[in-house]
C-alpha cells in the first residue's frame, strides 16, 4: 500500500493522495483517460463499494458526495479486479457487486436514459446494453446497465420495477422473452413462459 518517491522512501497511498492526483488529472474536464494510463501498482487500499453504491474508506462510509464522484472518475476494471488509477498510482479496491448503481431512468425519444448514483448518464442501446443475471438458487434478478468501458451499474429495485411495467414480450434467440427496448435493441429480462401472471 505504498509507493516509492524519488529518494526511494516509502510513501503511503491514502485516499487523500489519490484525491489530490485525481483532481489534478481531471482538470481538463470530462472523464480522465484511465484506460491509457499505466502507473505502477501501489498495493490495495482499504476502500470498498457496497452493493447499494455506498463507498467506504477504512470501514467508514465516505460522506462527501463530491469525493465519491471524484474517485468514481478514476475507477478502472482489469479482468475481475477494480482499481483507482491516476497517472502516478494504481491501487486495488473492493467492489461488492458493481461499481455504480442506476438510481433512476427516464424515457427520452423512446430510449431508456439511466442516471447513476455518481451522476453518470447512459442511454441503453448497443453501446450500453442491459443484462439480467438470475440467482440460480432463489431466481432473484440482478439487472445491470453498462455505463462506461466494462463498468456496470446495478439497476436499483424501484427502477427495475418501472422497467418491468413498460416491458413487452418479443421473440429472442428462438423463444419468447419479456424485456425492454432501447436504442433499437431488445433486452431480454425473463422467458415469457416463466412470467408469473
Amino acid at each position: 500500500m505504498a509507493k516509492t518517491n524519488q529518494s526511494d522512501e516509502k510513501v503511503p497511498v491514502s485516499a487523500e493522495s489519490l484525491a489530490s492526483s485525481a483532481r489534478a488529472a481531471s482538470k481538463g474536464g470530462g472523464l480522465p483517460p484511465v484506460d491509457k494510463w499505466n502507473p505502477p501498482f501501489c498495493g490495495d487500499l482499504d476502500m470498498r463499494i457496497a452493493r447499494d453504491g455506498t463507498w467506504f474508506y477504512l470501514g467508514t462510509p465516505i460522506g462527501r458526495p463530491e469525493l465519491v464522484r471524484l474517485f468514481s472518475t478514476v475507477i478502472r476494471r482489469d479482468g475481475d479486479d477494480y482499481f483507482l488509477v491516476t497517472p502516478v498510482e494504481k491501487v486495488g479496491i473492493t467492489v461488492d457487486d458493481a461499481p455504480f448503481v442506476a438510481v433512476d431512468f427516464e424515457t427520452v425519444d423512446g430510449d431508456l436514459r439511466f442516471e447513476t448514483n455518481v451522476g453518470d448518464f447512459a442511454t441503453a442501446g448497443p453501446q450500453h446494453p442491459i443484462r439480467v443475471v438470475r440467482n440460480p438458487e432463489t431466481g432473484e434478478p440482478s439487472p445491470y446497465v453498462l455505463v462506461r468501458r466494462n463498468l456496470e451499474a446495478l439497476i436499483d429495485r424501484k427502477s427495475f420495477y418501472r422497467l418491468v411495467d413498460i416491458g413487452e414480450t418479443a421473440p429472442h434467440d428462438g423463444a419468447d422473452w419479456f424485456g425492454v427496448r432501447s436504442g433499437g435493441v431488445f433486452f431480454p429480462i425473463i422467458l415469457a413462459a416463466e412470467l408469473d401472471i
